[in-house]
């Protein structure tokens, strides 16, 4: 995708931290998270969701370790898989200690949650041990009581506090390979939280609007709220959390980015809506080529536009592009330049043709 001059974001510097061989922060690319929503006990399950994450391009995934025998099953999964694994921690700091040994590359753990600070210094401590990093999940829906009485109710300033404890924390006892999230359902309170964090710390941020919802509704809430804070040059990695297949929520992360100019994977669809002057069935054709071409893991820009009122202008900045035209004849280009025509009926098979060639040529 052609990055325009007045499209650059400007992002903040950020520590660099490994979570396993992904580096987050600074100028590494920001990566996309899912989470497995299999019991990490049935381990061929797991992995079989790892790897069709992985097949999607998640770049990290997260499994969840309710208790020891989720955290002893990792030891096997982290070596059918690719992608470094954060322990999810739900409220015992035994099981981030037993998941740092057993291989996960991070262990996310909500300081609301996981209790005193002697233990939380025990889990620095196995995070050292075995060169594991941390992200520091802070949560509106458990914020430890303590900022709760004081701020009656969840807002940005109790999640910035909570952030802020634990970051000092961290530092006096000599550990800095963490990263931080300060997520609420809410839109607003997300964005405003993870506004005052930038402003204060420079390590790397987990940006993401829990309990955003469905495929649909998720992907919206989602996208207004990462990418306010993407488009502000904030965030280091991303999560989509959404009610659908843990597959969704990369793909909807990698649109969020695409659609900013960050990073590209994939066909990148221009299409029109549709309307009484399209010389084809616009919304078939394009629900057909997203099937079609989902194995396609290159970056390749693909114009679908119904007629010649704004097809030639789209076709002309992609590398590939189909304008309707009347009598069953449509115009394909290839790089903007007129290419051959096609009816209606032979389009999809044409387009997949173009664009697997397109791959080949360039690999």
């Amino acid at each position: 995708m052609e990055i325009r001059p007045h499209r650059i974001i400007k992002r903040k510097k950020t520590k660099v931290i490994n979570v396993g061989n992904i580096k987050v922060g600074g100028n590494s690319p920001i990566s996309v998270q899912s989470m497995t929503n299999s019991l990490t006990t049935d381990i061929n399950e797991t992995i079989k969701q790892i790897k069709a994450l992985e097949e999607a391009g998640a770049d990290i995934v997260r499994v969840s370790c309710p208790d020891q025998d989720s955290t002893l099953a990792l030891k096997k999964i982290v070596k059918e898989v690719q992608a470094p694994l954060v322990a999810d921690i739900h409220f015992h700091y035994k099981r981030a200690i037993e998941a740092a040994k057993m291989g996960a590359s991070c262990l996310r753990i909500n300081p609301g949650n996981i209790g005193n600070q002697e233990r939380v210094i025990e889990v620095i401590k196995a995070a050292k041990d075995n060169n594991c990093s941390i992200r520091i999940g802070v949560n509106a829906g458990s914020l430890d009581k303590n900022l709760l009485e004081k701020y009656k109710e969840p807002c940005p300033e109790a999640l910035v506090e909570s952030a802020e404890y634990n970051i000092k924390l961290f530092e006096d006892n000599d550990f800095f390979n963490f990263k931080i999230s300060v997520k609420s359902s809410d839109i607003f309170l997300t964005v405003k939280a993870y506004k005052k964090l930038s402003e204060i710390c420079d390590y790397p941020l987990h940006l993401g609007v829990t309990e955003a919802g469905g495929l649909l509704t998720g992907s919206i809430k989602s996208s207004i709220g990462i990418g306010q804070l993407l488009m502000d040059g904030i965030g280091d990695t991303i999560r989509v959390s959404l009610s659908s297949d843990p597959v969704d929520e990369v793909k909807a992360g990698f649109e969020i980015l695409k659609s900013l100019g960050i990073r590209s994977r994939g066909v990148n669809i221009i299409s029109c809506p549709s309307c009484a002057r399209q010389a084809f069935p616009v919304i078939e054709t394009v629900k057909e080529l997203e099937k079609k071409l989902a194995h396609i893991k290159k970056p390749i820009n693909l114009s679908i536009i119904g007629c010649v009122v704004n097809g030639p202008g789209e076709a002309a900045q992609t590398e590939i592009g189909l304008t309707g035209g009347g009598h069953d004849s449509n115009l394909l280009y290839l790089s903007g330049v007129p290419h051959t025509k096609v009816p209606n009926s032979k389009i999809i098979d044409k387009i997949v043709e173009l664009v697997e060639n397109k791959v080949k040529e360039e690999n």
